[in-house]
């Protein structure tokens, strides 16, 4: 670990000036996620800026009749919140499914959704990786790929994004609030990962010197059809091989809206509106939802060692989309697949 200055602002506006004093400066909360890349010096920033004394740990009515969630609230507060276990179920459910207790009281809602890759190639330096080092090469390609991504890759990056909150974030629509050097600004959920392209090593569409500040949930209510399945090598402290936030609107037997976001298969949460928009006026059973993760899946492509991802994924989506339609969420308690 390289040796660093330390700062620690009291408002926003002084944390994105500190930030903006050094181009290796990162901001730092929880540091579930930065520390471990210092360690493995993947990440060698000069300067550490300390936002946890900033007025961002409440969770709010937003203006819109939603919730406006603070990014320094930690992420087993916003799991238990009454608020969300009401009315977004499915997102708590998620959180729940990530990490560990002792992690879920460090890791903050923001730092969640910055957090890099597990590719492992990524965390060994002695290895070519992209991401890492840009035009250096990627090894997962060719290398051993079996966690890696089967949609949205490219010929210079095939790592996943590792969070369970933010597939949860990307079916609820959620936006994202940010504070820079311009102002303010704010990110829907679904522009503000990226894909791999040519540039892997950007992970999102935040501006150098951009903090996030919340992240807003609509008036939406998801919580009597949904689920969060999550399939991984171990019951528990494991990244997602794949996984499905589910969301149903059932009227009739029918469906009259749809959500459906994939985690652990690209480089961002993978979600597919033109799938969700075929579910929409068909009766709410297995052929129709077969039909849906093959529409899903379309353009999936394995890597060798990641092959039996697409049919793990058709059967997730298909799982989880069965357990939203009779209302009986995947637990996040007694993990065994339902």
């Amino acid at each position: 670990m390289n040796r660093f200055s330390y700062a620690r602002p009291t408002d926003v506006a002084e944390a994105v000036r500190e930030v903006g004093s050094d181009p290796t400066a990162r901001f730092i909360a929880g540091g579930t996620n930065l520390i471990d890349l210092m360690k493995y010096n993947v990440e060698r920033p000069n300067r550490l800026v300390d936002i946890t004394r900033l007025p961002l740990t409440s969770i709010d009515k937003a203006d819109g009749g939603g919730l406006r969630i603070g990014a320094l609230v930690p992420n087993a507060d916003l799991a238990y919140d009454p608020a969300v276990v009401e009315k977004y179920p499915l997102l708590a459910d998620a959180i729940l499914a990530g990490a560990s207790p002792q992690l879920r009281n460090m890791a903050s809602t923001g730092g969640n959704l910055l957090q890099r890759t597990r590719c492992l190639y990524f965390y060994d330096t002695g290895t070519p990786c992209n991401k890492r080092e840009p035009g250096s090469g990627c090894s997962a390609i060719g290398g051993v790929n079996r966690i890696h991504a089967i949609l949205g890759t490219s010929d210079k990056c095939i790592a996943t994004h590792p969070s369970d909150m933010c597939v949860a974030l990307a079916a609820l629509d959620a936006k994202v609030h940010v504070v820079g050097p311009a102002g303010e600004r704010t990110i829907p959920m679904a522009d503000f990962h990226r894909l791999p392209g040519d540039q892997p090593e950007r992970d999102t569409n935040l501006g150098p010197q951009e903090l996030i500040v919340a992240v807003e949930l609509p008036d939406e209510d998801f919580s009597r059809n949904y689920s969060y399945l999550k399939l991984r090598d171990r019951l528990s402290y494991a990244f997602a091989l794949v996984s499905v936030a589910a969301a149903l609107r059932v009227d009739g037997g029918k469906v009259s809206q749809a959500r459906i976001a994939l985690g652990g298969v690209a480089h961002k949460p993978w979600r597919d509106t033109s799938a969700e928009d075929l579910l929409v006026g068909k009766p709410a059973e297995g052929a129709v939802f077969r039909m849906a993760a093959d529409h899903i899946l379309r353009d999936a492509k394995g890597f060798g060692h990641n092959d039996f991802k697409i049919d793990l994924a058709r059967r997730a989506i298909v799982r989880a989309l069965s357990q939203a339609a009779a209302g009986t969420p995947q637990t996040q308690t007694d993990k065994r697949i339902q």
